[in-house]
């Protein structure tokens, strides 16, 4: 089981970088401070570093804020450092900066940059160019799968900005992701529980075409607490959803045979309107802008 969970997890990982760079990862965007983002990763950041390594900060006395998924800009920070670290194997100095600069590339508007600069070995310019391809890496055969720059420029284009990267060899490299400036928002108070939520016999229609993951999804649901319906495709869920006197909340893939879920929500919701629904989904073309994808259904 830890085997099968370690490659299953590695596969993950795998698919979530090409998806990056490839631009089609589904992104949860919201206002981000930039500073704020960065303070939070210092502990992690400080650890990744060995101690030969001298780590500094020097963030901007602004409070630049932008729009983008927070979760993705920390992963993206963070193999930027491990990158730098491991051009300073025998020890150097890791710097992590903020700024605004108020044009580039033409843009009337300002960007936010985060830079990750290191006194590394730096890159020759003959590599330049290619180091943003999946899978080329200069990292000796094990160290490396080539897909941690690639992520970086494909989020950071993903999100309405650029990756640029500066190197001297011998000297060091700065890379830095420029994000678009957003106005400084109030931060919403997080209302997450650490603990898990307990059902109560509410009834629960699940409708999943992967037999594997209608069964696991299944077994977990009944386990806290809820009464699951499982079918297998939107035609034996509207059959299924007919015959039962009540059902509390719709869980569906997004990708089905026939009438996918979306399409199945929207007739669930008209005969019963205010039904939540929670969508299920590995990848959704349309889902790729969530607040997009969502906004039909939200209103039903």
């Amino acid at each position: 089981m830890d085997a099968a969970l370690t490659s299953a997890q590695r596969a993950a990982s795998l698919t979530h970088r090409l998806l990056a760079f490839s631009r089609r990862q589904s992104l949860d965007e919201k206002a981000v401070s930039v500073n704020a983002l960065i303070h939070s990763l210092a502990d992690l950041l400080l650890r990744t570093v060995a101690e030969q390594v001298l780590i500094q900060f020097e963030l901007c006395p602004e409070e630049p804020w932008v729009f983008t998924d927070a979760n993705q800009l920390e992963n993206a920070v963070l193999n930027l450092v491990i990158n730098a670290r491991d051009a300073m194997p025998h020890g150097g100095k890791l710097t992590i900066a903020t700024c605004v600069e108020d044009e580039m590339q033409g843009s009337p508007v300002r960007h936010v940059c985060v830079k990750v600069r290191d006194t590394g070995f730096g890159i020759p310019k003959d590599m330049l160019d290619k180091v943003t391809e999946p899978f080329f890496t200069t990292k000796p055969i094990g160290q490396g799968t080539g897909l941690g720059l690639s992520m970086v420029y494909g989020f950071a284009n993903q999100s309405n900005g650029c990756l640029s990267i500066e190197s001297t060899v011998g000297v060091g490299t700065t890379v830095s992701i420029c994000l678009p400036e957003r106005e400084k928002v109030e931060a919403e108070q997080s209302m997450a529980s650490s603990e898990i939520s307990k059902g109560h016999g509410q009834s629960i229609l699940l409708v999943e075409d992967d037999d594997s993951v209608r069964l696991i999804n299944g077994e977990v649901l009944t386990e806290l607490g809820y009464q699951v319906y499982m079918a297998r495709d939107g035609e034996e869920a509207l059959a299924l959803f007919n015959d039962l006197g009540n059902v509390d909340l719709l869980v569906t893939d997004v990708g089905l045979p026939g009438m996918n879920g979306r399409q199945l929500a929207e007739i669930l919701q008209q005969l019963r309107p205010g039904l939540p629904v929670l969508f299920l989904t590995g990848y959704a073309e349309g889902a790729m802008a969530r607040a997009h994808f969502w906004a039909p259904i939200c209103s039903c």
